[in-house]
C-alpha cells in the first residue's frame, strides 16, 4: 500500500511538470520567449529558477554521500555554496542582464562573441559549453535513475526513461517558461522537503551534541576539519578548492548566467539577491549535515548516495516520504531542464543560426533547439544505462571545467572594458 502511495504522489507530479509545459507552450511567441523567457522574469522566480539551477541532484546524492564518507570536512563545500549565490547575482546579475540586452544576446556564447567581436570565441566557447553541459546532464540522469530505481524498486533503463522523458517533454514544449515556473514549485518542495527530514533525523539523534558524540565514539577523525582518518591533513589548497569552486564557480557556469539575462530589468538584481540569500540559507547546509547524520542512522547502507531518500523512509510515513523523494527529482529536473534548454540554445543560435544558416527563421531556430534537446536526452540516457559513473565525481568534473573555462571571460566582459578575445581565448 504504501508503494502504491508513493508512486500515486510522484505520479502526480510528473502529471503536473507536464501541465506546466503544456500551458506555457502556447505563451511562447519567439525564439527569445522559447529562450529567455521574454526577458520578464520578476526578482522571485528568477532567484528560486537561479538557485534550484545550480543545486541539482548532487544536493540530495553526491553532497550527502560525500558527507558520509569524510565528516564534518564536506561542510567547506556548502560554505562555498551559501555564499555562490550570493557572489554570482551581486557580480554578475545587474550588469549582464543590461549588456546583454544592449548587444541583443539569447545565448551566453552569443553574448561572449558579441562582446570580445570574435568568432574563435564563439567556437571554443561552443564547445566546451557543450562539452560541460553532457557531463552535467549526464549525472543528472543517473540521479532520476537511482532516485526512480530506489521508489518503484525498477532496473535503472525503465527508471530512467521514465524520469528523463517527463523532463524532456516539458522543456521540450514549455521553453524557459516553463523551465522557470517548474523551478519556483520545485524550489519550495526542496526546502520543505530537506529541512523536514533533517529536523526529524537531528531529533532521532538527540541533538547535535549527540550526533558528534556518537561520531567520536565510531571514529574521531570524522569530527576533524582534515576529513576521515585525516586524509587532508595539511591540504590547505584542497580546502580552499573545495570552498572556492561553489563560491566563485557559478560566475562561470553558462546555464546559470543564462538567467541574469531573463531578468526583467538590471533593478530586480537587488530583490533576486535577497531571495537567494534566504533560499539559500535554509537549504544548502541541510543535505551535508544529513550525510552526517546518515553515519549514526544508516550504518550499514548500501549505497551512500541514498542517504536522504533512506532517512525520509526511515523518518516519514509513505506519503510523506514520497514527497521527499518527490524534492528529489525536482533538484534533478530542475537542473536538467535548464542544461538541456541551454544546450537547445547554443545549438539553434550560436551553431546553426549564427553559422550554418543565417536566415534561419524564428520557427526554424525553435525547431533546431528543441531536436538537439531531444537527441542529447536520447544520447544521455543511453550512455548512463550502459556505463553509470558516480554522480559526485561527475558534477564536480563538468562544474570544474566550464567555472575554469568561463569565469575569467564573463567577468571581464562585464567589469573591465580592455579585456579582449586574445586574452578571453587564452
Amino acid at each position: 500500500t504504501l508503494m502504491r502511495i508513493e508512486i500515486i504522489v510522484l505520479f502526480v507530479y510528473f502529471i503536473g511538470m507536464i501541465g506546466v509545459g503544456l500551458y506555457w507552450n502556447k505563451r511562447a511567441k519567439s525564439s527569445e520567449d522559447y529562450m529567455l523567457g521574454g526577458r520578464g522574469m520578476g526578482p522571485f522566480i528568477t532567484a528560486l529558477t537561479l538557485q534550484t539551477t545550480a543545486m541539482s541532484g548532487y544536493m540530495f546524492m553526491g553532497g550527502p554521500a560525500l558527507a558520509y564518507s569524510v565528516g564534518w570536512f564536506a561542510l567547506f563545500y556548502a560554505v562555498g555554496d551559501a555564499g555562490g549565490g550570493i557572489v554570482n547575482i551581486a557580480v554578475m546579475g545587474r550588469r549582464m542582464r543590461r549588456l546583454s540586452q544592449m548587444l541583443d544576446c539569447i545565448s551566453p556564447v552569443e553574448y561572449l562573441e558579441k562582446r570580445y567581436e570574435s568568432k574563435n570565441i564563439k567556437i571554443v566557447a561552443s564547445v566546451i559549453t557543450i562539452f560541460g553541459l553532457a557531463g552535467y546532464i549526464l549525472a543528472q540522469f543517473l540521479a532520476a535513475g537511482k532516485t526512480l530505481a530506489k521508489l518503484f524498486d525498477f532496473p535503472l533503463a525503465p527508471a530512467l526513461i521514465i524520469g528523463v522523458g517527463v523532463i524532456l517533454f516539458y522543456t521540450f514544449v514549455g521553453g524557459y517558461f516553463a523551465v522557470a515556473w517548474t523551478d519556483v514549485i520545485q524550489g519550495i518542495i526542496m526546502v520543505s522537503a530537506v529541512i523536514g527530514v533533517l529536523i526529524l533525523s537531528v531529533n532521532e539523534i538527540g541533538g547535535l551534541t549527540a550526533l558528534n558524540t556518537k561520531l567520536a565514539a565510531i571514529d574521531p577523525t570524522y569530527l576533524s576539519v582534515w576529513g576521515k582518518d585525516l586524509q587532508y591533513q595539511g591540504a590547505w589548497g584542497v580546502i580552499a578548492s573545495a570552498v572556492l569552486i561553489y563560491l566563485i564557480g557559478y560566475v562561470g557556469l553558462p546555464h546559470v548566467v543564462i538567467k541574469h539575462m531573463a531578468m526583467e530589468s538590471p533593478k530586480a538584481a537587488k530583490t533576486t539577491l535577497l531571495y537567494a540569500t534566504i533560499w539559500n540559507q535554509l537549504f544548502i547546509f541541510s543535505p551535508y549535515i544529513l550525510g552526517i547524520c546518515g553515519i549514526i542512522l544508516l550504518p550499514n547502507i548500501a549505497d551512500k548516495e541514498m542517504v536522504i531518500p533512506e532517512l525520509a523512509f526511515m523518518m516519514f510515513p509513505g506519503i510523506v516520504a514520497a514527497i521527499v523523494l518527490t524534492a528529489i527529482m525536482s533538484a534533478i529536473m530542475s537542473t536538467v531542464a535548464a542544461l538541456l534548454l541551454l544546450t537547445g540554445t547554443v545549438w539553434s543560435i550560436d551553431l546553426y543560426k549564427r553559422g550554418i544558416n543565417p536566415n534561419a527563421s524564428d520557427k526554424q531556430v525553435v525547431f533546431m533547439s528543441r531536436l538537439s534537446i531531444f537527441v542529447v536526452g536520447v544520447v544521455g540516457i543511453t550512455i548512463a544505462i550502459l556505463n553509470p559513473p558516480g554522480i559526485f565525481m561527475l558534477v564536480i568534473f563538468a562544474f570544474g571545467v566550464m567555472a575554469c573555462s568561463f569565469m575569467a571571460p564573463f567577468f571581464c566582459a562585464i567589469w573591465w572594458r580592455k579585456a579582449n578575445a586574445t586574452g578571453a581565448l587564452a
